[in-house]
């Protein structure tokens, strides 16, 4: 088969971002000036930023820029910014960052066109979207908000006819226990199997811990790819459930 054959035949939704050669990008300024953001953009700028095929995690404190790259993907792809399928989604107002705007993401040919961005603060306007579109479905507005997102689940991402495609997931586990994150596991395990593509930013160690996922750990430095047990909330979780009270004892004085 030859490189050109590979491409063709290449089952990922998105390949590699790009730069629009007229992104009015300004490295002072938010969002370039966020570490992993400026690196992101730097490589996207030069050979361009390639995305693994199954799922990738981006891992990282508060303020690192996973929700920041997640939209912008999202956005770059054609998703709704505040969370929707390629069908449409809510909207209020504008508050995502310019990112989207200056990503040209590569598809491959005979990759499936559908996606979805699950947003875990901006969901509510997507429930009101699709409730407006009336339909048989239960209306999610009247779940909890782990039901919902396990709803979501069943129903579109996970459900056994649906056409893989692109799947964002902005920290899902917000409104998941801990026998519904393990559920998430093991969907995502599922999802990959049909050729779905996943990128999630995530906090949690469950979520995290898939085999096979390639991870992403954002910080001060960057953006660098990471093992499961190398990972600075698995390091943080693990200790804490060791000895809470040693945490306790500090943050309590």
């Amino acid at each position: 088969m030859t490189r050109g054959d590979d491409w063709l035949h290449d089952p990922r939704p998105v390949r590699r971002a790009r730069l629009f050669s007229d992104a009015a990008i300004e490295p002072d300024h938010w969002p370039a000036n966020i570490p992993a953001v400026a690196q992101f953009l730097e490589v996207a700028g030069a050979e361009g930023w390639e995305f693994a095929p199954g799922v990738t995690f981006l891992v990282g404190e508060n303020g690192s820029g996973k929700s920041t790259l997640i939209e912008g993907i999202a956005e770059a792809y054609g998703l709704p910014a505040e969370g929707g399928s390629s069908n449409g989604g809510g909207q209020t107002r504008r508050t995502e960052s310019p990112l989207g705007e200056w990503l040209r993401l590569e598809r491959s040919p005979r990759a499936a066109r559908f996606g979805f961005f699950l947003r875990a603060e901006t969901m509510h306007g997507y429930y009101s979207w699709r409730d407006d579109l009336g339909g048989a479905a239960p209306s999610l507005h009247t779940m909890s908000h782990g039901e919902s997102f396990n709803a979501l689940l069943d129903e579109t991402l996970d459900h056994p006819h649906y056409v893989a495609g692109l799947a964002c997931l902005d920290e899902p586990e917000a409104a998941l226990s801990f026998s519904s994150t393990l559920r998430w596991v093991a969907s995502l395990d599922r999802m990959r199997s049909r050729g779905t593509q996943v990128i999630c930013a995530t906090h949690s160690p469950v979520l995290s811990a898939l085999p096979g996922a390639t991870i992403l750990e954002l910080g001060e430095w960057g953006i660098r790819e990471s093992a499961w047990e190398d990972l600075e909330i698995v390091r943080l979780h693990r200790g804490f459930l060791e000895s809470p009270g040693r945490y306790l004892r500090h943050l309590l004085g």
